[in-house]
């Protein structure tokens, strides 16, 4: 591209001459980002499309700005912008020298790539800046492969990740104007923020749906964004209807467990084309799967696997819904605070656990089992509490766990049961409550 085309684009995307929208504080993400950023390792922020990781950068960005960092030492590139035609190796080092000739930044500037690997090579242009320390150099994409696998190849010991996830509950209330700084906040708001939590359950947490208005159809656009940019493009797919139709299988399918042998059937493929497009799917981070506990690695790997939506808002928008889709969202939604547990934490583990007549939703497991979970939204309904409970009781004797917790729409005290001479204590606390608490 010739040089005055390339800096259009940059100037349009940069903080040099102007002010830029950043959108609402990820604080956590922000705190986290700023931190790493001042060290001399490579970041990498990764997440689902559309679930902020663009405007964490802007973020970063304006937050050295107002440390007084040289607005011309930083370079912001957004490899999603049309005007880019196409993608070949040298345009990084065009885009680099586009910068430094009309910037010309003093000391080592900080480059940060969005989208990046629709770049070819990137990685190894990455490499090279950091091995000659060149710049400070922060990278975004969507795919988990791409950034914490591939780029580990090339790039052992010298990047650290960021994944960015929808919206919590917390941040949820937070882009609402509703602010909880305390227990005596969630008391006297606690009307306010269960209305919320079913818009929550509802349409889920990516920051432009919470905020904007046609939640759904954005929510549809962002299916097909994901399906068309970081799956079928990337790999060329010509069955992708399959590829379609199994997540909106999956999607439907929420908290319940799947084999891909069972599915070959229903799709009409093979096993290894299952496996394959739901290897596809998690590395987009449409969805992901929590195995079954077992002691033994091979009975984890054979057992059917629980699957579940990184965002109950899009599972609601293209799943065929049910009349106990409210259960399995709210389970889907304690799954992805697990999941986001698990991801700052790589000594948790997360399974479900499950014997010929009883299921629990979730055990906790570092180095030993630490809690079992329960997801019941209908706890006072006699039979669904006998059910519930005597699960939780087997798993408790059969995992020696003791820490036995019930996450329900709203019923909440602690409880002790006496079961063949034991005595159990569990703990009951309403969805809304247990996610505030989550830090």
């Amino acid at each position: 591209m010739e040089k005055k085309e390339l800096l259009e684009i940059l100037q349009d995307w940069n903080f040099w001459k102007k002010e830029l929208d950043t959108g609402k504080e990820r604080k956590e993400y922000l705190k986290q980002a700023n931190r790493l950023v001042k060290s001399k390792i490579i970041i990498a922020i990764i997440g689902v499309r559309r679930s902020g990781k663009s405007y964490l950068m802007r973020q970063v960005i304006k937050k050295l700005i107002e440390e007084k960092k040289e607005r011309k030492n930083v370079l912001f590139v957004n490899f999603e912008d049309k005007r880019f035609a196409e993608f070949y190796p040298k345009l990084l080092d065009e885009i680099y020298e586009t910068y430094l000739e009309f910037l010309k930044p003093s000391g080592k500037p900080l480059i940060l790539l969005d989208e990046v690997h629709n770049i070819p090579k990137w990685e190894r242009w990455v490499r090279t800046m950091q091995e000659l320390d060149k710049a400070k150099i922060v990278i975004s994409g969507s795919s988990s492969k791409l950034l914490a696998g591939e780029l580990a190849t090339v790039l052992t010991g010298r990047h650290l990740d960021i994944f960015v996830f929808p919206l919590t509950f917390k941040e949820f209330l937070y882009f609402k104007n509703l602010e909880i700084k305390d227990n005596l906040d969630m008391i006297t708001k606690k009307t306010e923020i269960k209305r919320l939590l079913s818009e929550y359950i509802e349409f889920g947490g990516f920051p432009e749906v919470v905020l904007g208005e046609e939640k759904k159809q954005l929510l549809l656009t962002y299916f097909d964004d994901i399906l068309t940019k970081d799956i079928e493009k990337r790999y060329k797919l010509r069955k992708s209807e399959k590829l379609r139709a199994l997540v909106r299988f999956y999607l439907t399918n929420i908290s319940n467990t799947i084999t891909f042998n069972s599915i070959k059937k229903f799709l009409d493929v093979t096993t290894n084309t299952t496996e394959k497009f739901s290897s596809y799917l998690e590395e987009a981070n449409m969805i992901f799967f929590v195995k079954r506990f077992s002691y033994k690695i091979k009975e984890q790997e054979k057992a059917p696997r629980k699957v579940y939506s990184i965002d109950s808002g899009l599972a609601n928008a293209v799943g065929f819904k049910f009349s106990s889709n409210l259960g399995h969202s709210a389970e889907n939604i304690v799954a992805i605070e697990l999941k986001k547990k698990g991801t700052a934490n790589p000594n948790l583990e997360i399974y479900y656990w499950q014997d010929l007549q009883h299921e629990v939703d979730f055990v906790l497991k570092e180095v030993k089992v630490k809690q079992l979970i329960q997801v019941c939204w209908n706890i006072e309904e006699y039979k669904t509490r006998e059910r519930e409970l005597k699960a939780l009781l087997k798993a408790s004797k059969k995992l020696k766990c003791k820490n036995l917790l019930v996450i329900t729409a709203d019923y909440e005290r602690e409880e002790k049961i006496k079961s063949k001479n034991r005595t159990y204590k569990i703990k009951f606390i309403p969805l809304w409550e247990w996610l505030l608490e989550q830090k």
